[in-house]
């Protein structure tokens, strides 16, 4: 039975899967929702009601440390790209992650994420021109590195302090690092994503230098200023904050928004009334999220959906198996903008609940919003292209008219 399971999950990276994993992940949930797989070196379960009270409970369940790595992944201190992953946020346990979730978020506050919205509104307008422009033609424009890319770029970098000059090699740069999630990695591709992991690091330590040097209004000018700042948690920080702040957001975009207008009569939704954009958003990050999957071990012994789990075991959480669970939401595979049927899993949940969820939302909401209300006429408009990664689903182009 594992073996088979082994066979749909390595069936995610085919053309086939990366077009379309809903299916895998179907017959996942349905005959091994939770199985040891050889594939991960570990478990994975697919189910809401395994997958939501896992990622909740802090106790048994802990995401995969510079601790666990040593005692169960020898020499994963070779790959600077694991390196720099393991130092941040979302791969630390508590004390250390209470108190540098505490540090970030005494300045990535509500109050910091609602006064961004002007500015939001600015980079929406911006972007939306441009594909306007482009498109005055009749012809198509790729959306995806015309509107997504540029405007989370745009977002993220205004909060942070990044020079948009600096916005396409940064992109370049995280997108390999994105990588690092793919467990069928070749030796040439490793060494290109752990160059990256060592260039991204040293661009945003030079960053922390310019700002002490010359502060500015910018998050990264807010942290420095706090008491008993340190440079280094100052630096994972903004890694963290800046890879996650565009990368996911953009992914979700790009699949959601394909999602709308091969589903006419919910783009005509949207159109008809742009203030049913909020719930477009989070019906996308349900329907076709960009994370697919999350991590964990097992802390002690633990019975997961009926199953005895080892202690020390890594567990993969599959995010877009959850977010389709008919048990937890009606008629899961109908794309419905209307939906009221809770959220699903994309954030997180409990503990490691994303920092960047409330911008990210403002984000979606209100380009959706504009959406609706400048091109009601929006059409796929060539050939759609998806990223390669299994783990972190987006779209690679997206061409649009309007």
């Amino acid at each position: 039975m594992s073996a088979a399971a082994d066979e749909a999950l390595l069936s995610l990276a085919t053309p086939a899967g990366l077009a379309d994993p809903y299916p895998v992940y179907a017959k996942l949930r349905e005959e091994t929702p939770v199985f040891r797989s050889e594939v991960f070196g570990g478990w994975v379960i697919s189910r809401f009601a395994d997958c939501q009270p896992l990622l909740a409970d802090g106790t048994n369940f802990l995401v995969l440390d510079a601790q666990w790595r040593d005692e169960h992944s020898p020499g994963w201190r070779d790959n600077p790209a694991m390196v720099l992953l393991a130092e941040l946020l979302p791969w630390k346990n508590p004390p250390e992650h209470t108190r540098e979730r505490r540090l970030l978020m005494r300045d990535f506050t509500v109050r910091r994420v609602q006064a961004l919205e002007p500015a939001v509104r600015r980079a929406v307008d911006q972007v939306l021109d441009r594909f306007a422009d482009a498109t005055a033609d009749g012809s198509a424009a790729e959306f995806v590195g015309t509107v997504l890319y540029p405007l989370g770029m745009a977002v993220i970098g205004d909060l942070v302090g990044v020079p948009e000059a600096d916005h396409d090699e940064l992109r370049r740069v995280t997108d390999l690092i994105g990588k690092q999630v793919n467990p069928a990695m070749s030796a040439d591709l490793r060494a290109e994503v752990d160059a990256a992991a060592v260039e991204y690091r040293a661009y945003f330590g030079g960053l922390i230098e310019q700002r002490r040097a010359e502060p500015r209004d910018d998050l990264t000018s807010a942290l420095l200023a706090g008491p008993d700042a340190d440079a280094e948690d100052v630096l994972k920080s903004l890694v963290v904050l800046f890879g996650g702040g565009y990368e996911t957001t953009a992914g979700a975009l790009g699949n959601g928004i394909h999602a709308l207008l091969t589903h006419p009569e919910q783009f005509a939704r949207l159109t008809g009334d742009p203030g049913l954009a909020a719930g477009a958003a989070e019906e996308m990050l349900r329907w076709d999220g960009a994370a697919q999957m999350s991590q964990r071990a097992a802390v002690r012994p633990s019975v997961v959906g009926g199953v005895e789990l080892p202690a020390g075991e890594a567990i993969v959480v599959l995010i877009g198996a959850a977010n389709r669970d008919p048990a937890r939401f009606a008629d899961p595979d109908r794309f419905d903008i209307t939906r009221d049927g809770g959220r699903g899993l994309f954030f997180g949940h409990g503990l490691h609940l994303c920092l960047g969820a409330a911008l990210a939302r403002l984000e979606m909401t209100v380009l959706l919003e504009q959406i609706g209300k400048r091109f009601p006429s929006l059409a796929i408009g060539g050939e759609v292209r998806r990223r390669p990664n299994p783990a972190l689903r987006g779209m690679t182009a997206l061409p649009l008219t309007r």
